[in-house]
């Protein structure tokens, strides 16, 4: 089961044909490191090195336009997540296995499936109106290969594997429709709750980026203790019980952790913000509409870099993050 048409209705395959020949060679030691280790996590998905070159050109090429300043195949590279990128890949390619896997795609904070937090959220945005519930998910659905436009492309064909994937879907699927209401209705964002990924508020955007880099620069100054503690509480929803068995320490500890990480992350933020002219008392509405995607867009919390930290440990990561 996947949208049909794939090749023949989007832009995708010409802009593929449009930015290859402009953009630098990708290195080749990497390149094929990259596709062997792909085949080994994704076996069923086969894919051609020049297929797989192509769309890692193309794919370089929208990272490349987003970015206000120069950017080289390190950059890309050291961000990528390559497994949700050769899901989306062979989606695009039209492999039949690989729509089975993205139907089956579990949304992380809630363990749910991937269509069921996209009807969850469908039934959040237009109460009481299944009718448009179902449209909306199914239009969506529609639009992953297909634009709605006819000079765009789609959904799939927009996404560069510069963050996971699962929440990136749900992100798109609640952006476009949050707009178009507000269009509409002009109506105020919706309460959030724990299904799928936050929905979101209207952050003052002066702040929006000095935010951004207080929050990172914050993660840079993390063991890996404590961002375990961070990527297993924040991302994959797991209670403080849940860390400490899996960590190995007493429960006590990483509420204690939990605490000053809390207490560090505001004082570091505000801190930083006040050297930019942040003149709020209260960064509480700020932090609520901004921590959560940037967590969950952090490569340091990435499932691959988790599982990898705690195999160092000694310990095995949980079935979501398997």
């Amino acid at each position: 089961m996947r949208p049909a048409n794939a090749k023949d209705s989007s832009l995708l395959w010409a802009v593929m044909k449009e930015t290859s020949p402009t953009l630098p060679k990708p290195p080749p030691a990497r390149v094929a490191l990259l596709y062997h280790f792909c085949r080994l996590q994704l076996p069923f998905l086969q894919l051609a090195v020049d297929v797989f070159t192509g769309h890692l050109r193309r794919t370089f090429a929208l990272f490349q336009s987003k970015s206000d300043q120069a950017v080289c195949w390190d950059n890309y590279f050291d961000r990528l997540y390559p497994v949700d990128w050769y899901l989306a890949v062979g989606c695009l390619e039209g492999i039949e296995t690989a729509w089975e896997c993205l139907f089956s795609a579990r949304a992380n904070r809630t363990d749910c499936l991937l269509v069921d937090a996209l009807r969850a959220r469908a039934a959040r945005l237009y109460p009481g109106d299944e009718e448009k519930q179902d449209a909306a998910v199914s239009e969506f659905w529609s639009q992953l290969l297909v634009s709605e436009t006819a000079d765009g492309m789609g959904v799939l064909a927009r996404y560069d594997g510069q963050r996971p994937l699962v929440p990136w879907l749900i992100r798109v699927f609640q952006n476009w429709h949050i707009s178009q209401l507000r269009q509409r209705s002009h109506l105020q964002p919706l309460p959030d709750d724990d299904i799928a990924l936050p929905l979101p508020e209207q952050p003052n955007g002066r702040w929006h980026e000095p935010f951004c880099r207080a929050a990172r620069d914050w993660l840079n100054q993390l063991g890996e203790m404590e961002l375990l503690i961070l990527g297993l509480r924040i991302r994959y929803r797991q209670t403080q019980r849940e860390v400490a068995q899996l960590l190995g320490v007493h429960e006590g500890t990483i509420s204690r952790q939990i605490t000053q990480l809390r207490h560090h992350c505001l004082e570091h933020v505000q801190r930083r913000l006040a050297e930019e002219g942040w003149v709020g008392e209260d960064l509480s509405s700020l932090m609520y509409a901004e921590m959560g995607n940037l967590l969950l867009d952090e490569p340091k919390l990435s499932a691959d870099r988790l599982a990898e930290m705690l195999s160092k440990r000694g310990r095995k990561p949980p079935q979501s993050l398997q």
